[in-house]
């Protein structure tokens, strides 16, 4: 499989009143086309600014790239003038947002809103062809009656039916990357499934390459090819999705999965959980920053720890990756 996208260690600060932060640091991975990378982790880890600083959409000017590459198609997409970042957003690389009742402008209609993704990345089309278009790409994501859902307005429409439009509108142009950013959040079981099989039909259809953003493992092993699990802004591990969930090796991987119900476990009992708080911006220190939250943590922990490489294609970022769970 061809790499389309490869990040080396980006770094994300943000400025607030308390100070400028690291939010997201030296974090590298790959994408493939074909394939879909996860981004996993709590609330706040640094998955979305991850994806914003890759497509330029990071707010300004509190938020700013400080540091890596990211290599697409032959160009580091982290130093494109607006421009050209113009001509590749919404046209080689687009992003499904979390939340499409916010994504979607309220006062124009479904059609508007979907035509103007052509009118802007396909000039040559004309009304009549970028119409056409509309309707063949909301049958294309399996909504009914696609012909009356152009007149509608975003809060005529269902959770899922609004989600199935901004796929559209993502898939309009066929990029070559899509970025899901919990794109199933809200939804319920049987439309996250409905969505999440129609990303992967038309993923196989095309080949594009998926980037899903998620804190649900659930759909990590329903979608996913690799992993990559961060935390507080910094990479845990990553590795193929069998492997993160058959060999997880870094103590907040093993947290996470063993907070998953499951069956076999007796009824009313607890559920396992990772004791402690994700340490703040102004609490953050230059060791390990899962180290307040980990049994196997140690003096020498208060060093960051460097990437170990523990089998082919599987990475993780702990000095006591090899020790047993406590």
């Amino acid at each position: 499989m061809a790499t389309l996208l490869s990040v080396d260690n980006l770094a994300v600060s943000f400025t607030t009143e308390a100070g400028c932060f690291r939010v997201v640091d030296d974090v590298s991975f790959t994408v493939t086309a074909g394939q879909t990378l996860g981004l996993v982790g709590e609330s706040g880890c640094g998955k979305s600014v991850t994806a914003l600083s890759l497509l330029g959409l990071l707010p300004r000017p509190a938020g700013r790239v400080v540091g890596g590459r990211a290599q697409f198609q032959g160009q580091d997409l982290l130093a494109l003038t607006a421009e050209q970042r113009y001509r590749v957003r919404g046209n080689k690389i687009a992003m499904i947002f979390q939340e499409p009742m916010t994504a979607l402008n309220p006062v124009y209609t479904i059609g508007c809103q979907l035509m103007e993704v052509y009118e802007l990345h396909r000039p040559e089309l004309n009304k009549p062809q970028r119409r056409e278009a509309a309707l063949a790409i909301l049958h294309q994501v399996g909504i009914p009656e696609a012909e009356a859902r152009l007149a509608a307005y975003p809060h005529q429409l269902s959770g899922g039916m609004r989600q199935r439009v901004m796929i559209a509108m993502a898939l309009a142009c066929e990029p070559d990357l899509l970025i899901c950013d919990e794109p199933t959040t809200a939804l319920d079981v049987t439309m996250q499934a409905q969505i999440l099989h129609l990303i992967r039909e038309l993923q196989q259809k095309t080949g594009m390459g998926v980037i899903f953003i998620t804190h649900d493992l659930g759909v990590v092993a329903q979608v996913c090819d690799q992993v990559l699990v961060m935390y507080a802004g910094r990479s845990a591990e990553q590795a193929g999705v069998f492997d993160i969930f058959e060999r997880p090796l870094h103590p907040y991987t093993q947290g996470l999965l063993s907070a998953i119900p499951r069956l076999e476990r007796p009824g009313k009992t607890m559920l396992p959980t990772i004791k402690g708080q994700v340490p703040s911006l102004e609490e953050q220190k230059a060791g390990c920053r899962f180290a307040n939250r980990c049994p196997r943590a140690s003096d020498l922990c208060e060093q960051q720890p460097v990437v170990s490489l523990a089998g082919e294609s599987h990475q993780v970022w702990c000095h006591h990756w090899r020790d047993r769970p406590s």
